[in-house]
């Protein structure tokens, strides 16, 4: 039985998401389909967060972090190398823990030197680092979600213009903006003050979260029609 478990490591929950829904993406969705059910999921999320309903919101950025991690594997991507050498216990813009961007009014991105020491082992640990290096304390839920929001239009459109390029540095910059969207995504969790690895756990504790099969059994019209 394929299962998220709650000190599941960043790597290990993309290997799940593989291991579960791998066929059926194979079977169904294009890059371009996963980005469209990523940015599906994300704007459920941001409904929730507007209508103060925070079992929505973690409900739909969950399913939209399963969707995000299908895309790294068809992507090959390590999400997890990505997101620390961006955010190495420092902010990627600033090299500040807590990020000083603002105050200091930084104009310009700063040279980052990764200690991989201080690299975090589980998901859990993961969203603790981003905690440190931008404080929930520091902003609003609302705040999160729409800096959240402005990271899926960036990696859509770093998306497209890979698909259209096909160049290794647009590639580059598709593993930047990912990075970006986890720290994003982290922040809204840390805003709502809910352990993501912990849900996750519940909400994925046997094979896929609907149909409990591994791989996944659901059907194209099943998936589409999802309701949360």
């Amino acid at each position: 039985m394929a299962q998220v478990k709650p000190n599941t490591t960043i790597r290990e929950y993309q290997q799940f998401v593989q291991d579960v829904y791998g066929l059926s993406n194979s079977r169904y969705f294009s890059l371009q389909d996963m980005l469209v059910n990523i940015e599906r999921f994300v704007t459920r999320g941001m409904k929730g967060i507007r209508k103060r309903d925070d079992q929505k919101t973690k409900l739909n950025l969950m399913i939209a972090l399963s969707w995000f991690m299908s895309m790294q594997n068809q992507l090959h991507i390590d999400i997890e190398d990505e997101v620390f050498n961006r955010f190495p216990y420092v902010c990627s813009y600033c090299a500040l823990c807590p990020c000083a961007c603002k105050a200091q009014k930084v104009q310009e991105r700063r040279f980052i030197t990764v200690d991989q020491e201080k690299r975090p082992k589980t998901l859990e640990e993961f969203q603790k680092m981003f905690n440190a290096i931008y404080p929930a304390s520091s902003r609003t839920l609302d705040h999160a979600g729409v800096h959240l929001a402005e990271e899926m239009g960036e990696i859509a459109e770093a998306v497209l213009i890979y698909r259209g390029g096909h160049g290794d540095r647009d590639f580059e910059n598709v593993m930047l903006e990912c990075a970006d969207f986890v720290s994003c995504l982290m922040g809204v969790f840390n805003s709502l003050g809910i352990n993501l690895a912990k849900e996750l756990s519940v909400e994925f504790s046997e094979n896929c979260h609907v149909c409990k099969k591994a791989p996944c059994q659901c059907n194209f019209n099943t998936i589409m029609q999802f309701k949360s």
